[in-house]
């Protein structure tokens, strides 16, 4: 594999580190909505279980965004290292 093609295979991976950031951000979100839907409903059981799912995946939400940094920060220094930043963009 040379290194466009490592390149490619590095943005790919961003790009689905991406959507499983943004997707993990729009479960926080609608557990956040079902807790506040839950307010004047007052549910014990929804009240006792949303707020550690909350907890799960915003702690998952934290750790996607931390691997999608790091990664990005790899995939800019690998660009920077190999002079691809130099070259046209071809594609």
């Amino acid at each position: 594999m040379d290194n466009h093609e490592k390149l490619d295979n590095m943005n790919k991976i961003i790009r689905e580190l991406e959507d499983i950031n943004n997707s993990s951000t729009a479960l926080l979100k609608k557990v956040a909505q079902a807790e506040t839907e839950n307010i004047n409903l007052g549910n014990r059981m929804l009240e006792g279980k949303l707020p550690d799912l909350y907890e799960k995946i915003e702690a998952t939400t934290t750790e996607s965004a931390t691997v999608l940094t790091e990664f990005t920060q790899i995939r800019d220094k690998f660009v920077k290292d190999n002079k691809l930043d130099e070259e046209p963009d071809v594609n």
